[in-house]
């Protein structure tokens, strides 16, 4: 998708009222390795310059793209720039072919997870303002500072995965929320239970018909285009509702969404007048 495209949708989704927009981190696009894929953090910054209320995340930042320390001194600065806009989503994220195909070793499971919490753990002494020493195992820092410190007293993190060995475990020791991906959403409730004090949310795949009569072919194309990933809701307005409905109900709090036409403002504007009312009844007000 070009730049213009994702500005158009950004610009379109604050003006309806949607909390946040959301990015993807890769260096070539998961299935399309010849397509033009944009920089995340590039477009995360032009995007919060070009905007005033929406906030704007990435779900994931792949964390053997960025040395910590860096990704702090970057999340304090855009949030600083945004005015406390930055949601900072973070998981292990790519997959082996393109780790491999631009220079980064694959490592095992656990290391990963191992070199993630590293990661958790420094972001949080950056965010804090106070200089540090740091030995871990993967990185080591030596009278280290970050400032200027995030906007937001507390800058978010976001943590994705449903790995119930290592994933859920850096959820609840370092995360503000954990964002259940959409194959693991039946499994839900739990889930859950593993991931202490941490806020959900959910990220599902969507197909908004616009009307009864042409719902079965916009479901048939959602689902040729998401395959396997699970958690489709797909339907008229009202049956996306009642299913969005249902999981407020289960105490998730955000929806990150990924509409199965690239969710063009048309689509939006007919998601916020139809759809979004029933939720914003239903969901717990976000503190």
């Amino acid at each position: 998708m070009s730049f213009g495209a994702i500005e158009e949708r950004a610009a379109a989704a604050e003006e309806l009222g949607f909390h946040s927009v959301w990015l993807m981190d890769h260096l070539a696009a998961p299935g399309l390795p010849d397509a033009d894929t944009l920089e995340a953090w590039t477009v995360a910054t032009t995007l919060a310059a070009r905007t005033s209320r929406i906030h704007i995340g990435h779900l994931v930042l792949c964390d053997a793209f960025r040395h910590p320390a860096l990704l702090a001194k970057m999340a304090a600065t855009l949030d600083v720039a945004s005015g406390g806009r930055l949601e900072l989503g973070i998981g292990w994220g790519s997959v082996e072919p393109e780790l491999r195909a631009y220079g980064f070793a694959p490592e095992r499971p656990a290391v990963r997870a191992g070199r993630m919490s590293e990661t958790l753990d420094i972001l949080r002494l950056m965010f804090s303002g106070r200089r540090f020493d740091y030995e871990g195992r993967y990185y080591h820092l030596e009278q280290a500072i970050g400032r200027p410190v995030p906007a937001q007293d507390r800058l978010p993190l976001h943590v994705g995965g449903a790995g119930a060995r290592l994933t859920l475990p850096l959820v609840a020791r370092h995360a503000d929320w954990w964002n259940c991906p959409s194959y693991a959403v039946d499994d839900l409730d739990a889930l859950r239970t593993q991931v202490g004090g941490a806020r959900v949310s959910t990220q599902h795949p969507v197909a908004l018909a616009p009307s009864r009569s042409g719902r079965d072919d916009v479901i048939a194309v959602a689902r040729r285009r998401f395959g396997s990933w699970g958690g489709l809701l797909a339907g008229t307005a009202d049956e996306v509702a009642a299913a969005l409905v249902a999981e407020a109900a289960r105490g998730v709090e955000l929806c990150i969404l990924q509409f199965s036409d690239f969710a063009p403002p048309e689509t939006l504007a007919r998601f916020a007048a139809d759809v979004a009312p029933a939720i914003r009844d239903a969901a717990p007000a976000r503190r």
